[in-house]
Parts: structure tokens; C-alpha cells; sequence
């Protein structure tokens, strides 16, 4: 993991209407940037659906939201659609930004082990620094820890 305090490192990725988008974009605002291991799964659309829900209290204080996995473009479009998400989900077929945060670690599930991307969210402050790490988080209260902190 990239520790506290650190420049943020700027990447640009497509989001889900294949718009390329920077992290640099966002200077002079809050990002929340989480890094979740698949669309559609159980865990993955839990959290990204709490983000949905608190996406608009997030905006009220200025602060944006960017989700990145390895899924594809078209992956996460229809994720969005099916579940609605309004904030922005970018995709990292060829790990760039996964392994410039170090999210790309190994897994281990029922004894095999495997590479794969740690649930992860990082909070960026409005210069590019990164203000806080959370390792490992929990998808069901992600978003709604990070508000109340923030």
C-alpha cells in the first residue's frame, strides 16, 4: 500500500462510456478512489451500491467518487446500468493504476493461492496527496465510513 502523505500517482483510464479520464482531473477537489476486485459480484455490487446511494452527499461536500477494477469498459457499463451507479467506474484491464496503489497483492481462497486486487480505498486530498489508506475494507460500510470522516 502507498502510504499517507504520499503524491497520489496520476493515472488515465476509460470509464464506462469510454471516456478517458485523469486523476489529475480532479485537482482542487476531494477523490475517494476505491479498488474493488470484480463488477457484479456479491461484495463488489454491495459496496458499489452503497457508494450510489451516499454518491450525492458526497458531491454536496465537493468530493468525488472513481471505482476502478480490471473489468472492461463494457463490463462496467453494464454494471452501471443494471445497478444504476452514477459515479464514476474505471477500467484497468492492464493494471496500471491497480499496481501503482499496490492493490495488486496475492489472495488466498480455500488454500489456493492467487494474484488479485485487495479492496482498497484511498482518500486524495484537492492537491493530490493521498490522505488516508483503508486496507481491506468492508463493502457494506465503505462509503458510509468514509462520510462520516470525512
Amino acid at each position: 500500500m502507498l502510504d499517507t502523505g504520499t503524491k497520489a500517482p496520476d493515472f488515465t483510464l476509460f470509464d464506462k462510456s469510454g471516456k478517458e479520464v485523469s486523476l489529475s482531473d480532479f485537482l482542487g477537489k476531494k477523490v475517494v478512489l476505491y479498488f474493488y476486485p470484480k463488477d457484479n459480484t456479491p461484495g463488489c455490487t454491495r459496496q458499489a451500491c452503497t457508494f450510489s446511494g451516499l454518491y450525492k452527499q458526497f458531491k454536496e461536500k465537493n468530493i468525488e467518487v472513481i471505482g476502478i477494477s480490471k473489468d472492461s469498459v463494457a463490463s462496467h457499463q453494464k454494471f452501471a446500468e443494471k445497478h444504476g451507479l452514477d459515479f464514476i467506474l474505471l477500467s484497468d484491464p492492464d493494471l496500471i493504476a491497480i499496481k501503482a496503489y499496490d492493490v495488486w497483492q496475492e489472495k488466498k481462497l480455500y488454500g489456493k493461492v492467487s494474484m488479485g486486487v485487495v479492496r482498497t480505498t484511498y482518500i486524495i486530498d484537492e492537491k493530490g496527496y493521498i490522505e488516508k489508506v483503508m486496507p481491506k475494507v468492508k463493502p457494506d460500510t465503505n462509503a458510509a465510513e468514509i462520510l462520516a470522516e470525512l
